[in-house]
């Protein structure tokens, strides 16, 4: 039987953190983090980071777990989600994953070996990549559906990676996808997402720039720029690298906070792209509508008996 996993998806500033303890005192649940940049220590106010009074004795995994020279890959959060979904569920609480990193989620519920599998091609993957590069999604999908009809059936078109997936194992072990399909899941999730209007949300977004700030996180920033800023496997991330131009002296301080806020905008599009296009997510919207958590809950029990 495969395990439960609770997922909670959708673009910042929305309220996933809030769902994931309100979740977690209803159902016994601990909350393993889905977001690439909350595993580094010091990075608390960029990366909203739940704070231990917000955690309300929820036990937390993957936060503050490597320094900021530190790599942390796909492969990594694959390897570490996992660990931490068995040893919750081992304890008899309910894991729950919750996050903004598309990517990350969906290889992990995808089943995706990645960096653990000593069998996997990086040059298969990228030759199919390329692939739909050039013909188009389409076509890759309608080559797996010459090879794998049934694996073709349940993997919608734009799930580029899943196709890709699907062809990698049929040209590296010969079997089909879908004879083995079962057993490259883990998980039997349930996704919850979040969002709410656009206008609103991107409120939300400018809102919540301008309390980090206050909170400081301009030192922050600073501690990443004088350790390496771009160079740093942690300086890319939205919220930190705009200012680098500012203590160089390049821009002005509001020309940087507009900056994070713009970027910030943006990767919250790129967010509900990505999880519109390639999950299957069950939508709620608790801003405008707190008591669809009614809703929620109801789906979650439902699931957890089933």
């Amino acid at each position: 039987m495969k395990q439960k996993l609770l997922v909670i998806v959708g673009p910042t500033a929305v309220g996933k953190t809030a769902l994931s303890i309100q979740l977690a005192q209803k159902y016994q649940g601990q909350v393993i983090s889905g977001d690439s940049m909350q595993v580094y220590q010091k990075l608390d106010i960029g990366t909203a980071k739940i704070t231990p009074s917000e955690m309300q004795g929820v036990k937390h995994y993957l936060l503050d777990i490597l320094d900021v020279k530190q790599r942390f890959s796909c492969a990594s959060f694959i390897t570490q989600a996992t660990q931490a979904a068995d040893k919750i569920n081992t304890h008899g609480f309910l894991p729950i994953l919750c996050g903004g990193t598309g990517f990350y989620v969906q290889a992990l519920l995808d089943g995706f070996q990645l960096g653990r599998d000593q069998q996997a091609s990086e040059k298969v993957r990228h030759k199919w990549h390329d692939y739909a590069k050039e013909h188009g999604q389409k076509a890759l999908w309608d080559k797996l559906n010459e090879i794998d009809p049934v694996a073709a059936k349940k993997i919608p078109l734009a799930n580029e990676l899943r196709v890709v997936r699907a062809l990698e194992v049929y040209e590296k072990t010969g079997q089909l996808f879908s004879n083995q399909a079962d057993h490259d899941e883990k998980f039997d999730a349930l996704v919850i997402g979040l969002t709410t209007n656009r206008q609103l949300l991107y409120d939300r977004i400018n809102h919540r720039v301008d309390v980090m700030v206050e909170q400081g996180l301009l030192n922050e920033a600073k501690m990443l720029y004088a350790a390496g800023g771009m160079s740093l496997p942690a300086g890319k991330g939205i919220g930190y690298k705009e200012f680098y131009p500012y203590f160089a002296g390049e821009i002005t301080l509001d020309e940087a906070i507009a900056t994070v806020k713009k970027n910030s905008r943006h990767y919250a599009k790129r967010q509900l792209t990505w999880f519109r296009n390639k999950m299957d997510v069950n939508w709620f919207d608790l801003i405008l509508h707190p008591e669809q958590i009614t809703q929620i809950e109801a789906l979650v029990s439902q699931w957890l008996t089933r």
